[in-house]
């Protein structure tokens, strides 16, 4: 009987627990108690959120950095590869458009024939200044024969082999061009240096010259064909006291970026010292 009445108060007190929080929640009274569980709730899931994110990411962390790291060299080899084909196209296409003036240069000048060589090497000689070409007497070149490129005169055949020929550059300090100033009309003789210069010399003191005058080869000693580009006048030097004046010539050919000559084979120097008193 008493666990009956128990029972039954226990019933009777949850049912007005109920029923008043009912009313409460009813009447707004609870609001204030339901945004205070919100905000424990919110701050409780955030702090389980942050603490389970520290946790995957140090254990997933060492896998991705190892994974970044593997693509990282991937990519840069990638690059590396890329890279060198880029340059190595740049330098085919280099060789292409020099290849090409030289034929433009070739056939707009049909009085000559002319053989293509390649530079294959330079003398280590700071005080010289000679190309080795890949040509030779198996290819009909001989000593004394011009060589050019589209952009002027680079020098002459100095020694021949078989597959290889040495070319002594305008700019090598035995080096003498009888040359002509196309504006002024007048001869002189172009020399090379040790440092590499062109110097005009024997020029009178009445010769007019001019920063840019063109300096052509004048066909004067029987080295050199006629009327072939040497370069310009860059400075000229001239004192009372002396009989000649002096001027320098800046080439018209870049022979530190010299890759593909030709050379002029059917021009056959011809040797007047035995004439000259």
């Amino acid at each position: 009987m008493r666990n009956s009445v128990s029972g039954t108060l226990q019933t009777t007190v949850l049912f007005l627990v109920v029923a008043g929080i009912l009313a409460l929640a009813l009447s707004g009274s609870l609001g204030f108690v339901s945004a205070g569980v919100n905000t424990f709730l919110v701050s409780a899931q955030t702090w389980v959120s942050t603490r389970f994110v520290a946790i995957q990411d140090f254990l997933t962390v060492p896998r991705d950095v190892a994974a970044l790291r593997q693509r990282n060299a991937e990519l840069e080899a990638e690059v590396a590869r890329l890279q060198a084909q880029v340059v190595q196209l740049q330098s085919q296409v280099a060789d292409t458009q020099a290849l090409a003036a030289l034929v433009n240069f070739s056939r707009a000048n049909p009085e000559n024939v002319y053989t293509a060589a390649t530079v294959i090497g330079r003398d280590p000689s700071p005080f010289l200044r000679y190309i080795i070409i890949d040509r030779g007497s198996n290819q009909g070149l001989r000593r004394g024969m011009p060589v050019v490129t589209e952009q002027g005169l680079v020098g002459r055949v100095d020694a021949v082999i078989g597959s290889a020929a040495r070319v002594q550059l305008i700019t090598d300090p035995t080096s003498a061009v009888n040359v002509r100033l196309e504006r002024a009309d007048r001869e002189a003789i172009l020399t090379g240096t040790v440092a590499g210069d062109l110097i005009l010399d024997l020029l009178p003191q009445d010769v007019t010259l001019e920063i840019g005058d063109v300096v052509l080869t004048s066909g004067l000693g029987g080295s050199y064909p006629a009327d072939l580009i040497v370069g310009q006048v860059i400075n000229v030097r001239r004192r009372d006291s002396d009989l000649f004046q002096q001027a320098f010539v800046q080439p018209a050919v870049d022979f530190a970026q010299l890759k593909l000559v030709l050379v002029i084979t059917d021009f056959r120097p011809v040797n007047i010292t035995p004439l000259l008193p």
